[in-house]
């Protein structure tokens, strides 16, 4: 209940759902049990005996929550940043996260199709803004990050365990999530709509981490 009027307020206050005649609380509802893993399909027939409504407005309104993603600018001591890799059709890609080890945010998603230097600045860049200071960013040894964090003055360090724990975490909860449908987005789905979902994703999930 706590986390269903979190989210009232939130979307009230951004006003992602203008011009939808449907419930709000319903809204939320469905979208929370396709985060949690239900099917589209099963979660417009579950709800439907409070609203009628087809799979794919649970679809539009969980991408949606993808507009609802900030985090707040402040001083972060140490950051983790990973990869991993999703199909989109029959293509791999990348997805990268950045994690603050300190509150268990996820600070930043994106996705690639390479795993380039280039990729590491601009990631990095993009949850830098959330950042008073340079924080320490722990790091595997893949070799694309040592240029791109020395070129941008950032101190890093190499860690397999440790605070890293922290976003190979985020990651096992991606990829259980993934596993509902098998780990492979449809083959109509473009790179900007799995950015979408990913994003939507971390916002309630980073929704969750600020009020547990």
């Amino acid at each position: 209940m706590k986390m269903l009027n979190q989210l009232i307020k939130l979307v009230r206050r951004k006003n992602i759902f203008r011009w939808d005649r449907k419930k709000m609380e319903i809204k939320l509802i469905a979208t929370i049990l396709y985060y949690a893993g239900i099917s589209l399909r099963k979660t417009s027939k579950f709800l439907r005996d409070f609203e009628k409504f087809s799979h794919e407005a649970v679809r539009k309104w969980y991408h949606k929550f993808a507009q609802l993603f900030t985090n707040s600018r402040k001083y972060r001591r140490c950051i983790a940043i990973d990869k991993t890799k999703i199909k989109i059709g029959n293509e791999w890609w990348y997805v990268w996260a950045a994690i603050d080890v300190d509150t268990w945010e996820i600070l930043g998603i994106m996705v690639t199709k390479w795993r380039t230097s280039i990729d590491v600045i601009k990631f990095v860049k993009s949850f830098l803004v959330y950042c008073e200071n340079k924080p320490l960013i722990k790091i595997d040894r893949a070799p694309w990050y040592r240029w791109a964090l020395q070129r941008m003055g950032l101190q890093y360090e190499h860690e397999t365990f440790g605070e890293r724990n922290a976003i190979e975490g985020w990651f096992n909860i991606l990829e259980a999530r993934l596993k509902r449908f098998w780990k492979r987005f449809p083959f109509n789905t473009s790179k900007e709509s799995v950015e979408r979902w990913l994003t939507a994703f971390v916002v309630i999930y980073n929704l969750e981490v600020r009020i547990s």
